[in-house]
């Protein structure tokens, strides 16, 4: 797979880390270089494990749906990107805010942000695609953008954030396409 692909898709995934470390920057009153690492640590982490755990499982199932695997990959990548578009749309009074440098919570919100890094795992492993740079890739650029988000919605409030989740959802479906004509017309 292609450097620049990766680089999209990890982009693309990380949106929805950035949407909350955005949030999260808002909530934070006195926000410190401290908070800022922390969530974007733990973020860029999970960003990076759940692929891997993604291409695992898949690696056990490959062989038996390898007929079909591009479908799969472009059904998933398209549904992540759909699921981020819908979730852009929702009005910001039906989600729940909390504190997001408790711990728990922080690792909730790590989980449920990198819940889609997996399945793109899983996509990566049809492909047969090597996951140690992808995956690293996806953790270093969430770790950046995550990073910045903090920052930004501490200065700026939530004028980006469903725009950003927009685009993070178009780029995942755009890579999904890509896919499928590669394998369709090679």
């Amino acid at each position: 797979m292609e450097l620049l692909t990766i680089l999209l898709i990890a982009i693309g995934l990380s949106m929805d880390a950035f949407a909350v470390s955005i949030t999260s920057g808002m909530a934070i009153k006195t926000l410190k270089i401290r908070h800022i690492l922390r969530i974007a640590l733990l973020f860029g982490l999970f960003q990076a494990v759940m692929p891997v755990i993604g291409w695992l499982a898949g690696m056990q199932i490959r062989r038996w749906i390898a007929a079909f695997d591009h479908w799969i990959a472009f059904m998933l990548l398209a549904f992540i990107g759909g699921k981020m578009i819908l979730e852009a749309t929702i009005l910001e009074a039906e989600k729940e805010s909390a504190d997001p440098l408790h711990f728990g919570t922080l690792f909730v919100l790590a989980v449920a942000t990198s819940i889609d890094a997996l399945a793109v795992g899983l996509s990566f492993s049809f492909l047969n695609v090597l996951i140690a740079a992808p995956a690293i890739i996806i953790g270093v650029v969430t770790f950046a953008i995550s990073f910045a988000g903090v920052a930004i919605g501490h200065a700026f409030g939530s004028f980006f954030q469903k725009k950003i989740e927009i685009v993070g959802g178009l780029i995942l479906i755009a890579i999904g396409v890509k896919i499928l004509v590669e394998h369709l017309f090679s």
